[in-house]
């Protein structure tokens, strides 16, 4: 809570806090010119600048100023200081009714009267042109003198606004266009769920099922998740009252059907009859049929209760004969839009990213960044609106949850790490520089990919060693296994191997099956991509259709035909995961999309202001700028991966390369120092090498050198024109290597270990330095060496670092942080002396992280051009229940 007791809004004097949500603050507060007790609801300077929350406090301030009732809270005063907007209302002392429901139902006869006391304020409402649209327990204050509504913050606007949820329900197809949720799912009419136009009778729906509750202690409508509320909202009716209660008023019952119709038309038409109903009720008017027990004395009310007995005996037999001689209902195909939590945007593409479902498919903890642009990891309840971040979890990425779905693992700083689910400190397991995934089995087990080249690792979920499962097969074009998932007898696994690249039109790679107890492994399948095994099935990508196909557990064989289950769906062409996540009870997630061709070439000056752009979005990899500033060479990842050539003078772009339609990719080119060749990296059938050419495309490629099975990508082309350095993996972690252009070119460290990752290396502009980026320190952090060695080694990043690029005098050298911050250090030489005076921020950006770098930087300092990733404020991520009704017909 922000405001301490003795501080002031205004003439209200702060003694003490009454509570806080997701709109606000609320504290009690003294009026100090009438000198009565207030309750005084804030909204934070930090969420007045939330446009839609504003307009919610706005409207609930002039909404409930108009609502002058018994039964409705009442408005004194609203206000604004110091950024602070406030509303004063009367404060209501007593308890929530959805604090006295966790004792238990209300008798019948309460029930009643604060139904019709509720009905009454409804009606005010109702007269004045306002529907609430979120009346539930919480929204109602038992008090000595009766029910109060509270929180008018979602009363019908003159249009709909915004929700964190959209969603709609199909019987069998997807659908194109969906209303607005607004409001609490379990109160919700059918046309509140819909995303339709409501009126007055949405909130008698709302208020049936309230008064269900009260009298029952049940919720009307149940279900295992959100979407499955929804759906019984839509399709079911609850049982009867008098089923749960056998001698509630049988009017009663009629009451609530009509409150709860599907069809508007057919409820109370106004809250008015609606509260002279349960008036009528309660009194025992001519329509209570209650029973006049006073008469005939004590035989009859004896016979009276034999009488009820057996009615309810034989209502018990018939809706038992009903239920188990009707046919099992059908499962029905529930869709669904989650999008993130006002304040953040999702990160669903790059290193630092990914979202999964909890085994139990009661959460979703996906990556998103907060305000400040820092990537998190965040958990969402499926059945709420809102998601909770996970502190501690800076800069996640790749989460994945333990079979009792408590706690999530993910991978942050080159380490793997696990949090629980509801908050708490992260514990780290072990060493992942540039992780691929993980898994978890019942046995306290993961399984996880440490390196884009490793060999799959596994280690307790307590922590302690690594122990590698099973070498790669070179002899099979194995350079990789990544995105590991465990099968339910938690012994074998599922996981991807073969290429760092995967192309959809000619899938080279395959799934295979490993097994706990044994090296050898199994063929299940060629893909282009991971897969994810879920109720029965194992679940994959095929171009961009998300298809499905049996899996018998036992024999470990495919079984049947695959069927399309979504399209179309996202794979980060750069690490081959699919955008997609499953529950083990028929909960699906993914991102609808065909490629993650979304980003953007710009130009940033020192203070991370545009300056300029290349026109158009693509799939921007790894940009270079050539030594006379005229031209840019970058990679395209959209069609597979080809080098293509930017002009800046006349704003041309031409494809240098075509190696995407045979499955060769060409990627992350160098220029030569004079600006006429480049060097760009091969991979062919799973091998890597060097090749150089011309840099306007013409003429042949030339070997530089060999290709080969473990991968390598180039870095940088000395300035003298006598040298290339690359990053190589074929010791296990990356090392830092040079090849001579010249002679025998005999390859040779720079920098290299066999524990720590060392890539991303940059030549000073005279050729006597090499900066480069380490994990020594338990985080990539940039450093620099002499060139070719030995010498001394300095730490240039006080914390984190990655991709250095150096100004054309040799005067700074800049890299970026982990959270995204460009800084300049200031580089003093001489001789063999290399000195850091200074580093200091420059901006902060949203950038698209490649393998060996996501931007450049103009001779003289001035300009960067970046990789821009905008996010997607407005992605949604694609929930569909009981994603296999159709494949179980």
């Amino acid at each position: 809570m922000g405001l301490a007791a003795g501080s002031r809004l205004g003439p209200y004097e702060i003694t003490g806090p009454l509570g806080a949500g997701g709109m606000g603050e609320v504290y009690r507060a003294r009026d100090t010119r009438l000198e009565r007790t207030v309750a005084i609801k804030i909204l934070p300077a930090q969420l007045s600048a939330d446009p839609g929350r504003k307009q919610r406090f706005d409207r609930e301030a002039k909404t409930i100023s108009g609502l002058n009732h018994p039964n409705i809270c009442v408005s004194h005063d609203v206000g604004s200081q110091d950024g602070v907007d406030y509303l004063v209302m009367e404060c209501v002392e007593g308890e929530t009714l959805a604090k006295r429901l966790e004792k238990g139902p209300l008798p019948v006869e309460q029930a009643l009267k604060y139904g019709a006391q509720i009905a009454d304020g409804l009606d005010k409402a109702h007269r004045n042109g306002v529907v609430h649209r979120d009346l539930k327990p919480a929204n109602i204050m038992l008090t000595a003198t009766g029910a109060k509504l509270l929180d008018f913050g979602l009363a019908k606007p003159a249009a709909p606004l915004a929700s964190g949820l959209t969603l709609t329900a199909a019987a069998h197809s997807p659908v194109t266009e969906a209303g607005i949720v607004v409001g609490t799912f379990q109160y919700m009419s059918p046309e509140q769920v819909e995303g339709k136009e409501v009126d007055g009778r949405s909130d008698i729906f709302s208020l049936g099922a309230v008064l269900y509750e009260m009298v029952t202690g049940n919720k009307a409508f149940e279900g295992k998740s959100q979407l499955s509320v929804a759906s019984a909202i839509l399709e079911k009716e609850p049982a009867p009252i008098s089923s749960v209660k056998p001698m509630t008023p049988a009017p009663l019952d009629r009451a609530m059907r009509r409150c709860l119709a599907k069809d508007p038309e057919e409820r109370w038409q106004s809250a008015r009859d609606l509260a002279l109903e349960f008036k009528s009720i309660a009194e025992g008017g001519p329509q209570s049929g209650a029973s006049a027990t006073g008469i005939g004395g004590k035989k009859t009310r004896e016979w009276a209760a034999w009488i009820v007995a057996l009615m309810c005996a034989l209502a018990a037999v018939t809706l038992a004969a009903l239920h188990w001689g009707r046919a099992p209902e059908k499962a029905r195909l529930v869709r669904a839009y989650v999008k993130p939590t006002p304040g953040s945007t999702f990160v669903l593409s790059g290193q630092m990213s990914g979202f999964s479902l909890s085994p139990d498919g009661l959460r979703l903890a996906y990556v998103a960044q907060n305000a400040s642009g820092r990537a998190l990891l965040w958990v969402r309840p499926i059945d709420s609106l809102q998601g909770q971040v996970l502190a501690g979890t800076e800069d996640a990425g790749y989460p994945f949850w333990s079979p009792d779905s408590r706690t999530i693992g993910f991978f942050a700083g080159g380490k793997l790490k696990k949090v629980d689910a509801l908050g708490g400190q992260p514990l780290t397991l072990g060493d992942a520089p540039n992780a691929r995934g993980g898994t978890w089995n019942q046995d306290g087990v993961i399984i996880f990919s440490p390196n884009i080249n490793a060999s799959l690792m596994r280690i307790s979920a307590s922590g302690g060693t690594s122990i590698p499962l099973r070498p790669m097969d070179g002899q099979k074009g194995e350079v990789t296994h990544r995105w590991p998932q465990f099968l339910p007898d938690g012994r074998h696994y599922l996981y991807l191997a073969g290429s760092s690249f995967g192309f959809k039109g000619d899938p080279t790679n395959v799934i295979l099956i490993g097994s706990l107890n044994s090296t050898e492994s199994k063929v299940l399948m060629h893909t282009h991509g991971d897969v994810l095994y879920a109720s029965g099935r194992i679940l994959f990508l095929r171009q961009n259709t998300l298809m499905a196909q049996s899996l018998d557990a036992k024999r470990l064989e495919l079984t049947g035909e695959a069927f399309p289950i979504a399209d179309p769906v996202q794979q980060d062409e750069l690490t081959l995961h699919t955008a997609f996540s499953a529950s083990q009870n028929g909960l699906l997630a993914y991102l609808e999309g065909s490629d993650t061709a979304a980003r953007e070439l710009v130009w940033l000056d020192r203070s991370g202001k545009k300056v300029g752009a290349i026109p158009g979005a693509d799939a921007y990899v790894s940009p270079r700028i050539s030594p006379d500033g005229k031209s840019l060479l970058f990679t395209l990842s959209s069609a597979g991966f080809d080098i293509w050539r930017y002009d800046l003078e006349r704003g041309v772009k031409t494809r240098l390369t075509f190696g995407g339609a045979s499955g060769v990719a060409n990627l992350y080119p160098v220029w030569s120092p004079d600006g006429q060749r480049m060097t760009y990296t091969t991979v062919r059938s799973g091998k890597f090498g060097f090749v150089q050419k011309p840099a306007d495309g013409s003429g042949t490629e030339q070997l530089v050198l060999e290709s080969s099975g473990h991968v390598k990508y180039v870095n940088d082309w000395s300035p003298d024109g006598k040298f290339l350095v690359y990053q190589d993996y074929q010791h296990g972690a990356a090392g830092v290597f040079a090849v001579p252009l010249s002679g025998e070119r005999k390859p040779f460290a720079v920098q290299q270990d066999p524990v720590f990752t060392m890539l991303r290396a940059a030549f000073s502009p005279d050729g006597k330095w090499l900066a480069y980026c380490s994990s020594e320190a338990g985080e990539l952090r940039v450093y620099v060496v002499p060139f070719p060695g030995p010498g001394g080694k300095w730490q240039v990043s006080a914390g984190s670092g990655d991709s250095p690029r150096w100004r054309r005098d040799g005067k700074e050298l800049f890299y970026l942080t982990t959270d995204n911050k460009m800084m300049a250090a200031e580089i003093k030489t001489s001789g063999l002396s290399f000195a850091i005076a200074s580093v200091k921020p420059l901006f902060e950006t949203q950038v698209y992280r490649a393998i060996v770098g996501a931007y450049d930087v103009s001779a003289d300092g001035q300009r960067f051009l970046i990789v821009y990733e905008p996010g997607q404020p407005n992605a949604a991520i694609s929930l569909v229940e009981n994603w296999d009704a159709e494949l179980k017909k």
